[in-house]
């Protein structure tokens, strides 16, 4: 996820995962080919080749569209609102919140299954502290190693609170 957009009044974060696009359509293709080639070869064969162009093309298509999701995320002060926009082969979705509802974001980490040493894979996630969708919500659904994604929360916290601070030098 990287930053498309830094200025007083917008911040837009983008996430368009090309690596596990491309990786899982060659996955679908390789799959797909493999069957055809078995499908023609006859005899026996042409039921394990159907098997993998059907189950391997089915595998690949859903994979496809649980990983491959492009994400958009605009914080907006002249509208107030927080809109998280979610693209994938199947469809669209946007989710609108206040801007009020935001209260930061955090770094949210995991273990590695079975070890006991430091986390080491993280996602940024929005933490809504007021209305109906208060909570802790993840703004991409995959782990990542390394240090962008603190960069990330402190980009966001970082704008947040430069509103708090320019609402509150107008208020005095």
């Amino acid at each position: 996820m990287k930053i498309a957009r830094n200025t007083p009044t917008q911040l837009i974060l983008t996430d368009i995962p090309w690596f596990y696009g491309v990786l899982f359509a060659f996955n679908t293709v390789i799959f797909i080919a493999l069957g055809l080639i078995l499908t023609l070869a006859g005899g026996r064969f042409m039921i394990y080749g159907l098997v993998l162009i059907i189950g391997g093309g089915a595998f690949g298509f859903w994979t496809f569209h649980k990983f491959v999701r492009r994400v958009l995320v605009i914080f907006d002060r002249a509208t107030q609102t927080l809109e998280i926009r979610e693209k994938s082969i199947f469809g669209y979705e946007a989710i609108e919140h206040p801007l009020t509802e935001l209260s930061h974001a955090e770094v949210e980490s995991t273990l590695p299954k079975g070890s006991f040493l430091a986390p080491n894979q993280h996602r940024p996630v929005l933490v809504l502290d007021q209305g109906m969708s208060a909570g802790r919500h993840p703004i991409v659904t995959r782990y990542t190693k390394g240090s962008d994604t603190a960069r990330l929360v402190d980009a966001i916290n970082d704008w947040l609170t430069a509103d708090k601070v320019d609402s509150d030098s107008q208020s005095a």
